[in-house]
């Protein structure tokens, strides 16, 4: 099971009233609503390993490079991310709490948690749940491997099961073509802005006619005009640059340099004693107890 920890931890903080606070009056809810999250995940799917994946990276320079724009309105001071005053001081403690506890905490510099996710998962040996409130990482979804994303979508305990016949469902495409309709139609929540005019339904029909958007680049190039909705193959030449560059940043990479970890989940404390200080800190003892419970099997 591999944790999309940014994307959860965001779910938290918006889902857990911020009344919740430590005794010193520390904001805690997007913590408490993470441990919380992890326990129900482990209760309900038992995974036998279990990685947090972080960005070390939220915008890299990789991606920004090919495309500018890419979470450019996310931009705080200098380049980094516009987070929530009271969220930001929350982030560091959950990397401790999951340090403490001995959950595989995994961030790779120059790399987003998505690209982690995306290289674990291509040097899995066996199935692969992906729990994210992120859509960019249905493109790793895949039946043969088995590989399904478990989407936050209706909360974590009402997680939507997404596979490719969901996508296929969804969105009118080849289960395992996400990320090309997502290069063509865009995603302006991170700045990308696709191809001007195409929009789900003409993605969608591209992406079902020729089967990639390598194939239907293939076809502009050849010439072919039969499987082109009216209209687009002039829209598809006008954004022949963009098409370029765009599958490098739209694509999870796969081949990130993550580093040799043990992810078995932990059945109890890598340090104890530093938990038990970050709990009575934080006050985190009920969340951490109902995670200790699940993580040992009791």
């Amino acid at each position: 099971m591999l944790l999309d920890t940014p994307s959860l931890y965001f779910r938290a903080f918006y889902g857990v009233p911020d009344s919740l606070t430590a005794p010193d009056g520390t904001p805690v809810n997007a913590v408490r609503g993470l441990i919380d999250m992890i326990a129900t995940l482990v209760r309900d799917h038992s995974p036998a390993e279990l990685a947090a994946c972080m960005d070390a990276d939220w915008r890299p320079a990789f991606r920004v490079a090919a495309i500018p724009s890419y979470k450019a309105h996310r931009v705080a001071n200098g380049d980094e991310e516009s987070v929530p005053d009271t969220l930001a001081p929350q982030v560091p403690v959950i990397e401790e709490v999951l340090d403490a506890l001995g959950i595989a905490t995994i961030g790779v510099p120059g790399y987003e948690a998505d690209d982690v996710i995306g290289t674990l998962t291509a040097g899995a040996s066996g199935a692969v749940d992906i729990v994210t409130g992120d859509r960019d990482l249905f493109q790793l979804v895949d039946d043969a491997k088995p590989c399904r994303a478990l989407y936050t979508v209706r909360g974590i305990r009402n997680l939507q099961m997404v596979d490719e016949a969901f996508v296929s469902q969804k969105y009118g495409i080849p289960g395992r073509a996400y990320a090309d309709f997502a290069t063509l139609r865009g995603d302006p929540s991170d700045g990308l802005p696709g191809v001007p005019g195409v929009g789900d339904k003409s993605a969608a029909a591209l992406i079902t006619r020729f089967g990639s958007l390598a194939a239907v680049l293939t076809a502009l190039d050849d010439g072919v005009t039969d499987g082109f909705p009216a209209g687009v193959r002039n829209k598809l030449n006008a954004a022949r640059d963009y098409l370029a560059v765009a599958p490098a940043v739209v694509r999870v990479a796969h081949d990130a340099p993550v580093p040799a970890i043990d992810l078995t989940r932990p059945a109890k404390p890598r340090d104890p004693e530093r938990l038990i200080g970050l709990a009575d800190r934080y006050g985190l003892d009920g969340p951490l107890n109902r995670l200790l419970g699940v993580l040992s099997g009791r």
